[in-house]
């Protein structure tokens, strides 16, 4: 294991003036913390926050970043507190510490309502101080490369967890050499045989063609030198991972991808960019529409470097990318260049982007009355965009992601605009609204009077701003629809408890809910912001104290242990009349399954742990809620009838959320409170014998088989 002096040499490489007491002391408080602890691979624990801060060493990241990095388990793990932390290394580390050990908390995988506002937590932890998510980006990317030692599941949830969050944020973040390695180190995991199978075609390719990017390097240098240019040039192969994504974007075989090669050439000047670009073009034919000049037009994260594509030796096609050292620096640590160290000083790189300004603008624009949805989808359009440049008819730049179209173009320049869109110009050319933009192009947006936006923008926009704008004039366009709706759920959701909705009693319950007036309150209750069930529990608490996800224990199932406790599966929604099984979980006790459950698949091969279950007789337990997938037309009234045949079943709206809106028919899932199966089959015959309701059918989603469970029982 490194050592403490090993540290605090490498830290003292680049700052002479580091403080070798404190970072000493952490790591002697550090190592006593978790004495006695081991990793899965048998290794003390402490060697992973050693390595931690080896890595934002080798970043060359500020003394109090590398001293929460030594201790950023302590307080989670140990007997160590705030309070101790705070005491003993200052005010600043304490809140560090405190902000990674809550980072950690977050369970990412979760179900989507919880992710999404776990990354509202993430991004305003983020916010407020960016080197607690450096750390912690670090932490994942030594417990990937020490993944091995885990259980297989857990790999591939950690894995995923880190293809889908924490990779796009080191990229999001300008750490594209973390990035790389966190997909390269997950994907290994996720699909080993692809990976090893485009490894091994490459040992072929090496094999036939000899070492092809030491070739390429040298005839690059040697153009170099012809138009006296002093440059570095480094070409290697791509990653697995990279190469594996362009041949499912392309729908192509290895053999018949080209730029597998990429070349990086890095000089003193940027007007030595453009030099070095003219050479390259000149000897090599360059590929039309791969070309990004990133200098003129910086990536939001700070990032600044030439991008062109050309047809090299053999007609091989390589990317070469050509930026200055400054700009090179920023390019391999993002954001971390704002608290880098040379010679025990800070250094002022004039292109790092101010973390703090860029972070804050992304979570300014996540509108905070969005619904979890929304959110979750605005922030993962803004972690994975790659940008695309277009200019206003006045030469202004507009930032967009690829994909992006003439609607998201007008939403940029201002909402008003965007909204009054009745067509657009690229480049002189009238185009449809959904014409995906291109680098370079000049957009004229035509607005008319009157024009509002249309339900059908929701799926041509790309940018998360466009398509929150859209979605909120369209509630301000349906909010007289949703009024009435949201009055026919309310009388449906009374008399499901013997009351009356009268004007009074919805008084009552929108200043219970801190809501405006009743309309405010029909209208969020038409649109399913809110639920039928939490206006009454408003004023009648006490006739809205049932958990439809708990089965009452000893009282419904039969078939369980004395100490066991149960819970419903809520991939499959079991009902008493239905065969059932359970699957212990530890922390959990057991999950009831319907026996056809498709999640029942993944426990095939652990029998101990399938307990034999069955409904008591004679009894129903406590109301359960399942879920209908209803398609409805889009009709006047067709909602409230289907709120009336629902209520007149004796059966209660719980929820109801939109998943699909078009002009002639939508898509919605709504949750009903029901007794047994019997109950269910009445109420789906009610629903399907409406004209107006053209399917309905059991919502089952086998995604959430594991979305509440603990540990496995073994």
């Amino acid at each position: 294991m490194t050592t403490a002096d090993d540290l605090i040499a490498t830290v003292r490489t680049y700052n002479p003036y580091s403080n070798q007491a404190l970072l000493a002391d952490a790591f002697a408080f550090g190592a006593q913390m978790h004495e006695g602890q081991f990793r899965h691979s048998g290794e003390p624990y402490f060697t992973h926050p050693v390595a931690v801060a080896g890595i934002l060493a080798e970043q060359q990241m500020d003394d109090a970043t590398i001293v929460t990095a030594l201790l950023h388990d302590t307080i989670e793990d140990t007997k160590a507190s705030f309070v101790m932390v705070e005491k003993r290394f200052g005010r600043e580390i304490a809140e560090l510490v405190d902000g990674v050990t809550k980072l950690t908390n977050l369970q990412l995988t979760s179900s989507q309502t919880k992710q999404a506002e776990n990354f509202r937590k993430l991004f305003m932890a983020t916010s407020r101080d960016l080197r607690v998510t450096l750390v912690k980006l670090a932490d994942r990317l030594h417990n990937m490369r020490t993944i091995k030692s885990m259980r297989l599941e857990k790999q591939a949830q950690k894995a995923r967890e880190t293809m889908d969050i924490f990779a796009p944020l080191a990229g999001r973040m300008g750490m594209q050499w973390m990035r790389e390695e966190l997909e390269d180190l997950s994907f290994r995991v996720l699909n080993s045989e692809a990976r090893n199978s485009i490894i091994r075609r490459f040992i072929t390719l090496q094999r036939e063609a000899g070492d092809v990017v030491q070739k390429i390097t040298s005839d690059m240098r040697v153009e170099l030198e012809k138009a006296s240019i002093e440059a570095d040039v480094v070409g290697r192969a791509k990653k697995p991972y990279s190469i594996w994504r362009k041949m499912q974007e392309k729908d192509q075989g290895f053999s018949r991808l080209s730029d597998i090669y990429g070349f990086r050439i890095i000089v003193a000047t940027e007007a030595d960019c453009y030099r070095v670009l003219g050479a390259i073009h000149q000897r090599w034919k360059s590929v039309p529409g791969r070309f990004k000049d990133y200098i003129s037009q910086p990536k939001s994260n700070g990032y600044r470097s030439i991008h062109t594509t050309v047809s090299g030796r053999d007609g091989k096609r390589v990317e070469v990318q050509i930026r200055t050292r400054e700009m090179h620096e920023v390019a391999e640590t993002g954001v971390a260049a704002h608290w880098s160290y040379k010679n025990g000083e800070r250094v002022e790189n004039r292109f790092a982007v101010d973390p703090v300004h860029w972070i804050s603008s992304l979570t300014d624009r996540l509108d905070e009355d969005q619904d979890h949805e929304e959110f979750l989808e605005a922030v993962k359009l803004e972690m994975y965009q790659d940008q695309v440049f277009c200019f206003t008819p006045k030469g202004d730049v507009i930032k967009l992601p690829r994909g992006a179209t003439p609607i998201d173009f007008a939403y940029a320049i201002h909402t008003r605009i965007g909204s009054a869109c009745v067509g657009a110009k690229v480049d002189g050319l009238r185009v449809p609204l959904w014409t995906r933009l291109k680098n370079g192009q000049s957009v004229e947006v035509i607005t008319a009077e009157g024009q509002t936006p249309q339900a059908t923008w929701i799926d041509i926009a790309v940018t998360g701003r466009a398509k929150t704008a859209i979605r909120r004039s369209l509630r301000e366009e349906d909010r007289e629809r949703f009024v009435r709706l949201g009055r026919e759920l309310a009388r449906v959701a009374f008399e499901n408890v013997g009351k009356k909705s009268t004007e009074k009693a919805l008084r009552t319950a929108a200043k219970a809910l801190a809501i405006k007036d009743v309309n405010e309150l029909m209208a969020r209750l038409g649109s399913a912001e809110i639920t039928g069930r939490s206006v009454v529990r408003a004023i009648y608490p006490e006739l809205e104290d049932r958990d439809g996800d708990e089965i009452e224990q000893g009282r419904a199932v039969v078939g369980l242990a004395p100490d066991q406790r149960q819970q419903r599966g809520a991939c499959c929604q079991p009902v008493p009349g239905e065969r059932i099984l359970g699957i212990t979980f530890r922390g959990q006790g057991v999950i009831v399954h319907s026996i056809d459950c498709t999640a029942l698949v993944d426990y095939e091969d652990q029998p101990d742990r399938w307990v034999d279950l069955h409904w008591q007789e004679g009894t129903h337990g406590p109301v359960n809620t399942v879920t209908f997938d209803a398609t409805i037309a889009n009709d006047s009234g067709v909602l409230g009838r289907i709120c009336t045949l629902i209520g007149e079943q004796n059966a209660n709206i719980s929820d109801l959320k939109f998943i699909d809106r078009k002009p002639d028919y939508f898509r919605l899932l709504i949750d009903v409170d029901l007794r047994d199966a019997e109950h269910l089959h009445r109420v789906m015959t009610a629903l399907e014998a409406e004209t107006s309701v053209s399917s309905v059918l059991r919502h089952r989603d086998p995604g959430l088989a594991g979305a509440s469970h603990g540990e496995a029982v073994n």
